[in-house]
C-alpha cells in the first residue's frame, strides 16, 4: 500500500514522524482526508484529534489547533501542541475540564470571558477523547 510521510512538530520538538496511509484532521471547516499524492495545500487546524492510519492501525494524536501543509508525498502538521495518548495524564486533562466547565458556567452569569473558557474545555475534552479511546 502506498504512504505518505507525515510530521507532527510543536514549538517543543517532533512528536510524530513516519510514514502511514492516510492521515485525517479537524479544520474549521469541516474534516478532512489526505492519502499519498493529495493536491497541495495549507489550511489552520481545529481544535480536535489527529488520526494517522499507520499499519492499519488509528494512532491518534491530541492536537490543540496550528496548520497543515499538504504535499503529494509529505504531510507536515504545526501545532501549537499536540499529545500522543500515552503522553496525557488523564487526572491532570480531568481537571483540566472540570476546571474550564467551571470558568465556563462563570462566564455565563458574570459576562467574563466566554471565549477562553470555552476554548479551554474543548482543549481539555480532546485530551479526555484520545487518551481514553487507547
Amino acid at each position: 500500500m502506498k504512504t505518505i510521510q507525515a510530521n507532527v512538530v510543536t514549538p517543543d520538538g517532533s512528536v510524530f514522524s513516519g510514514d502511514v496511509e492516510m492521515v485525517s484532521v479537524k479544520t474549521p471547516e469541516g474534516g478532512l482526508g489526505i492519502l499519498p499524492g493529495h493536491l497541495p495545500l495549507v489550511s489552520p487546524l481545529a481544535i480536535g484529534p489527529v488520526r494517522l492510519k499507520q499499519n492499519g492501525n488509528i494512532q491518534p494524536v491530541a492536537v490543540n489547533g496550528g496548520f497543515i501543509e499538504v504535499r503529494p508525498d509529505e504531510v507536515n502538521i504545526l501545532a501549537e501542541s499536540a499529545e500522543l495518548p500515552s503522553e496525557i495524564d488523564l487526572t491532570r486533562a480531568r481537571a483540566a475540564k472540570e476546571r474550564a466547565e467551571r470558568r465556563l458556567a462563570e462566564a455565563k452569569k458574570e459576562n467574563l470571558d466566554f471565549k477562553r473558557a470555552e476554548l479551554a474545555l474543548k482543549r481539555a475534552v480532546n485530551r479526555l477523547e484520545v487518551a481514553e479511546k487507547n
